[in-house]
């Protein structure tokens, strides 16, 4: 196998239906199977006829009872008003706690999974995403997808079975009243559906992008507020804010008009429905024939008491099939949502296959999760040299989407603690290299840990071995301890301090630590309560305690003053003993700090992309 990539041709790049097919694959995730949603089913169903059911024999004990008949003839009515009252709030209970904890299991399943699609993903493949826009698709719109099974499917599922139970209840009563009801009823629902689209779906389709939008004008204006507030830029990024907002209010006032119509259209035809069933009624009552003790009309004849049932039925059915247009609403809310998640995470069956030219190199087979066998430090192959750490062979990167590598080939051999360093003016793609040396980003050309090609390893074993340390390495809201155990390899549990502490000393901060605070020292959000040099330093130390054979130090000297660059390039590459070191920089390093030099040229500059000892 071969690390070898080509870049993909125009005719090859991502289909305008690989979102539609990963929304789709997330549907189906988003929702729980029929065994589990089987009792939230039932018992909304249930709880939709008992309303049906308690308004019916209601209306029946009350019309009943005007006749004063023996009150033996209303002890079963009685019983039932109070059995379906109860019923009703049982069955209401019930399905909310069935149906709620099928969804909420399935969305533990989802977060995970979704956590699971974006980790090969970042940070490289994110296609620079604002974070309060990928913060609103990972949180508010996953949340939306549980709207599926308990404001989609439940409530048409319910609303069907209750109407057809309904309309063969009256057309036991009378069949013409029954199919008035059902005419109406279809009808009722159907315009209300269209209407509400007509009015709604635009702004439904548009509401999950607005939120994601005003997330990211919330995060930027609390993020940066320190920098807004310097240069007096607080009131153009509140006006940004309050102009999003209002976009989104009047999306939802649209919405709401839609939904306002749609109820409105319900209740005209739900008493357009008691009229009509009270005609129907009228004419078939028979009031001179003698009134019996049973409940049931003869055929073809509508008792006095059964006439109250037709004319009221429709209220509590109406209410029921109400839950209609609101459900496809709530449908094209789930679609957008579960789109724009696609857009971010898609699924590896709906993400495009890439077809190389007939005369082109093939993509890389899928790296297996299987352990390969990889050299340990200074071990030697069968000719007697010491195996390499790292070794490129014409390697270069692409970003995604792009049709050509972003720099020119590299050619590096980097044996266990030499130190290489990459040079290149801004722009020349040495970030974009050092991404691709950890998996983040593909590669063209032969790239090799340990005299294994990188292809024969998953992300994870790959960034085991080899650790990137970036330019702007993220430093959490904590303490030097919680930022520095999270490298260890076997978690942060097992980083005792003894190990945090060497790897503090080896960075030339154990001093400085210990006046303050110790491992509990508070770094600050982003690391602001350190210096430039201190964070830089921080991060190499998290580097130190991953175990990682090879570190790849990206622009390391970034935002720190040139007087004290090469101090820290020293006291960096020495502090990694016996690793192999890559270091990524526009700055001068001193000769007797490296092993091997390449620079990297810029787009127009001559080729000199190979190592120099």
């Amino acid at each position: 196998m071969t690390g070898t990539t080509t870049p993909a041709s125009p005719a090859t790049q991502a289909a305008p239906d690989a979102p539609t097919k990963g929304a789709a694959a997330l549907l189906r995730t988003a929702t729980p199977g029929w065994r589990r949603m089987a009792p939230g089913l039932c018992f909304g169903a249930l709880s939709g006829l008992c309303a049906v059911l308690l308004l019916a024999a209601s209306a029946y004990l009350i019309t009943r009872a005007a006749e004063q008949p023996p009150i033996l003839y209303l002890s079963l009515v009685v019983v039932g008003v109070r059995a379906f009252a109860l019923a009703r709030a049982t069955f209401r209970y019930l399905e909310r706690l069935s149906s709620h904890d099928a969804a909420f299991r399935v969305l533990a399943e989802l977060r995970v999974g979704l956590v699971e699609r974006l980790i090969p993903l970042a940070p490289a493949r994110l296609g620079g995403r604002r974070r309060g826009d990928l913060l609103a698709r990972m949180v508010s719109d996953v949340d939306q997808l549980l709207d599926r099974p308990t404001r989609v499917i439940q409530p048409l599922v319910s609303s069907a079975v209750v109407a057809l139970a309904a309309v063969a209840g009256v057309a036991f009563v009378d069949p013409t009243a029954a199919a008035v009801l059902a005419g109406l009823l279809l009808v009722a629902a159907t315009a209300g559906t269209l209407l509400h689209g007509a009015l709604a779906a635009r702004a439904e389709r548009r509401t999950a992008g607005l939120r994601g939008r005003l997330a990211d004008e919330i995060l930027e204006l609390v993020a940066d507020l320190d920098v807004l507030l310097a240069y007096d830029a607080v009131e153009a990024q509140l006006r940004r804010v309050e102009d999003v907002d209002a976009r989104l209010r009047r999306t939802a006032l649209r919405s709401a008009a839609g939904t306002g119509v749609a109820s409105a259209v319900l209740a005209a035809a739900s008493g357009a429905a008691v009229l009509g069933l009270l005609l129907v009624g009228l004419d078939a009552l028979e009031p001179g024939r003698p009134l019996g003790p049973g409940f049931l009309p003869r055929p073809g004849e509508v008792d006095p008491s059964m006439l109250a049932v037709l004319a009221l039925v429709p209220l509590a059915v109406f209410d029921v099939v109400a839950a209609v247009p609101p459900a496809i609403s709530a449908r094209r809310g789930v679609l957008a949502s579960a789109r724009r998640i696609a857009e971010v995470a898609p699924d590896s069956e709906a993400a495009p296959k890439v077809e190389a030219a007939p005369d082109a190199e093939v993509w890389p087979e899928p790296r297996t999760a299987e352990e390969h066998e990889v050299a340990a430090p200074g071990a030697v192959d069968a000719a007697g040299s010491v195996v390499p750490a790292l070794e490129l062979v014409d390697v270069a990167v692409r970003r995604p989407g792009a049709t050509a590598p972003v720099s020119a080939p590299v050619t590096l051999r980097v044996l266990p603690g030499e130190r290489a360093v990459i040079t290149g003016v801004s722009g020349a793609g040495k970030t974009a290299l050092a991404q691709g040396l950890v998996g983040f980003l593909d590669h063209v050309g032969t790239l090799r840990v340990g005299g294994v090609d990188v292809a024969a390893l998953t992300g994870e074993q790959l960034r085991r071995r080899v650790c990137l340390i970036e330019q702007d390495a993220h430093l959490f809201d904590a303490t030097i301890r919680a930022n520095l155990a999270l490298a260890h390899p076997q978690g942060p549990e097992q980083a005792d301090d003894a190990a945090l502490w060497s790897a503090l000393d080896a960075v030339g901060l154990g001093t400085w630590a210990r006046s303050r605070e110790g491992l509990d020292t508070p770094v600050g959000m982003d690391g602001v309560l350190l210096s430039g040099g201190q964070a830089r330093r921080i991060a190499v130390a998290r580097g130190l305690l991953s175990g990682a054979e090879v570190l790849v130090l990206d622009e390391p000297t970034a935002h720190v003053d040139p007087g004290l660059a090469e101090r820290l390039h020293e006291e960096v590459l020495g502090a990694a003993g016996e690793r192999a070191v890559v270091l990524l920089s526009h700055v001068p390093v001193a000769d007797r700090l490296v092993d091997h030099r390449v620079r990297l040229e810029a787009a127009g500059e001559e080729p000199s992309g190979r190592s120099s000892e």
